[in-house]
């Protein structure tokens, strides 16, 4: 079942002439709750590969292309072609295009002093924090550099495990139907 054939139909009027059609209410909206989404039990942890979409990482996964909409909505994507990670290749050109320097400096940052301060791995940058370059010890990150860090961010998502898959799929269509 495709996404969309789980939307309510309605009879709109699009040119205002009376001539009512049967079309699928894409406006509907379904927000997957905090407490769910929060809820470790249910996820696993997975770091999409370059060139995954998510109908490759819902095939590999759930076996079905079906449930990429389980993906996108478990991690808050609206956008699946900016709020996803871009392939290698992608990335270098977005880089290339966006930045007349991708080397040139775009912030300086230090060693979080204070608070929490824990690395949870390689792609954990939120130890750091932006300062001026005249800030002791700051170091230089790139305009290449930060917008790789947005990319490894954006590579961690939660997958539903699939146990969970089915309960999720009847909630989800009880709910964008009400």
């Amino acid at each position: 079942m495709a996404y969309f054939e789980k939307f309510p139909k309605i009879l709109y009027d699009i040119d205002n002439t009376k001539n009512f059609k049967l079309v699928t209410d894409i406006l509907r909206r379904v927000k997957v709750r905090e407490a769910i989404k929060d809820n470790a039990v249910l996820f696993d942890k997975y770091d999409v590969d370059s060139g995954d979409t998510p109908e490759t990482v819902s095939y590999k996964i759930y076996g079905s292309v079906r449930y990429y909409y389980v993906i996108l909505l478990l991690n808050n994507i609206k956008d699946r072609y900016y709020d996803w990670p871009l392939s290698y290749q992608a990335f270098e050109s977005y880089v290339k295009d966006k930045y007349d320097n991708p080397s040139g400096i775009h912030h300086y940052e230090i060693t979080q002093s204070s608070g929490t301060s824990t690395s949870n791995g390689p792609d954990d940058y939120d130890y750091l924090i932006e300062v001026n370059s005249t800030q002791p010890g700051a170091v230089a990150v790139t305009n290449y550099e930060y917008e790789q860090r947005l990319q490894d961010k954006k590579r961690q998502i939660k997958l539903l495990k699939p146990g969970f898959l089915k309960a999720f799929e009847t909630e989800f269509e009880k709910l964008v139907r009400v």
